[in-house]
């Protein structure tokens, strides 16, 4: 299939975060920052943490970046043709756009709602790498649409990355660390970008069903397919081949949790800021809790980017047995 980069002309850089922040900011929530003194202090090094609420951003998640950003760049023609689900389908609503989704058989209810409320149309397909980019080639066959990569694409990524662009802006003092999820890695990846230069050591978590990123750079080479099974759905997808080098190269490691862990996580983040959070969205907490970064003696603030919100209330919550 043919990508849509014909306008993705900037470099993987920085300042290329910068320029997608000043044209998405305007079309995007300044999602808010929260801490919490009991949650900070549970932390052997007294870590202050500072959680960018994305769960709280247009689509419930920081997707909406992305996409708003891989809109941006297209051209009329282009956009007059318009796959990533909730967040492309509010985005390509808010444009007047057409929009179809292709989504995994058994993504969660909240989020096939959520597209379908957006008017998108959506064609279901089996949940692993190939089925998907299948279905995509038939939907593109029969529509003639654009496709708009979730997370392997150089947009994207610079669309990501401006939510730590705002952290480093409302944090009221100076980072040492930022966590990240990394399912397809565009958040992680653009994460990685916009802290160059500042400092900020940057980690990634990943869920130990979905863990290929981690095995990846262990083994120096890219995984091209995962075998997820873990309760964060929205971390179930290898990462993307752009997005992998650049971990690779800026981002210090890539914490792995468990599913214990991360339902924890979740539950003390509903329980102690109030916020709702999925399991791919507590992630990056549950990698801050773990023994394995806190043996790091990491001391000063730590941001966590808080990756989604988009929960099925209609389950069981995973911290219930």
């Amino acid at each position: 299939m043919v990508q849509s980069e014909q306008h993705a002309a900037l470099p993987l850089s920085k300042a290329s975060t910068v320029i997608a922040y000043e044209t998405i900011k305007s079309a995007i929530h300044r999602t808010p920052i929260f801490s919490s003194s009991t949650l900070s202090a549970s932390l052997p090094n007294a870590n202050t943490l500072y959680f960018k609420a994305e769960n709280l951003q247009k689509g419930g998640a920081f997707k909406f970046r992305g996409a708003s950003f891989s809109l941006s760049q297209l051209t009329s023609g282009e956009l007059a043709k318009g796959n990533h689900a909730g967040a492309l389908a509010l985005a390509a609503k808010e444009r007047g756009v057409k929009c179809y989704v292709v989504m995994p058989n058994n993504s969660a209810k909240p989020k096939v709602d959520a597209v379908r409320g957006y008017g998108a149309e959506i064609t279901f397909c089996e949940p692993n790498a190939r089925a998907r980019a299948a279905t995509l080639a038939a939907v593109q066959a029969r529509t003639g649409a654009t496709f708009v990569p979730p997370y392997d694409a150089v947009n994207t990524i610079l669309g990501q990355g401006t939510a730590l662009l705002e952290l480093l802006e409302q944090a009221p003092e100076p980072l040492a660390a930022v966590f990240a999820p990394v399912g397809g890695g565009g958040l992680l990846a653009g994460t990685a970008l916009a802290a160059e230069g500042s400092g900020v050591r940057v980690f990634g978590a990943e869920p130990a069903g979905a863990d290929d990123c981690a095995q990846g750079l262990r083994e120096g080479k890219r995984r091209e397919d995962v075998q997820a099974e873990t309760i964060a759905d929205g971390l179930r997808t290898p990462v993307g081949v752009l997005n992998f080098p650049i971990i690779q190269e800026r981002v210090e490691r890539v914490m792995v949790v468990s599913d214990e862990e991360t339902a924890e996580a979740m539950r003390l983040m509903w329980e102690r800021l109030k916020l709702v959070v999925e399991p791919s969205g507590a992630a990056a907490f549950a990698a801050v809790r773990s023994k394995a970064f806190q043996e790091l003696g990491i001391t000063g603030p730590v941001g966590v980017i808080i990756s989604g919100g988009n929960v099925d209330l209609s389950q069981p919550l995973p911290w219930f047995k």
